[in-house]
């Protein structure tokens, strides 16, 4: 990743609070939206970047957070229909280059990945790796029967 991008971030939350604040850290110019001012609470105290409290959905909050200058745009809120929208429209009116969006039904991820956004699955992320941890695990604890 190159240093210094310019990243708005969609979603305050415990993961997208988790990123904001690794990216500042990492001296990128990050944005935060979120429609939830009290969210930016979990921002760390040495969050250099902007927030912004306001509905992604909306474009002229997306204009306010200078989305036409973003080199990534990550939607990270709960809402998967909020992502994929903000997602979309990152990437067809303020043509931001890297979109990444988090869906939660692996249903969909594969309509994102046609899209030509990027996803990130937590649900498939967490069953691929328990279904790994068993087959690593497959034959260590049979159990003994007495």
């Amino acid at each position: 990743m190159k240093t210094n991008q310019y990243i708005v971030v969609v979603g305050c939350g415990r993961v997208g609070a988790h990123v904001a604040n690794q990216l500042s850290r990492d001296g990128n110019s990050v944005v935060v939206i979120d429609s939830d001012g009290t969210k930016f609470n979990d921002l760390s105290p040495d969050f250099s970047g902007f927030r912004i409290e306001g509905d992604a959905t909306h474009i002229a909050v997306l204009k306010e957070a200078k989305l036409k200058k973003a080199d990534v745009l990550i939607a990270t809120t709960h809402e998967d229909n909020v992502n994929v929208m903000v997602a979309q429209v990152a990437q067809k009116m303020f043509n931001v280059p890297h979109v990444l969006a988090r869906v939660f039904d692996p249903k969909r991820e594969a309509v994102y990945t046609q899209l030509g956004i990027d996803t990130i699955c937590p649900t498939s992320v967490a069953a691929d790796m328990f279904l790994q941890a068993v087959s690593n695990n497959a034959g260590r604890n049979e159990r003994v029967e007495s």
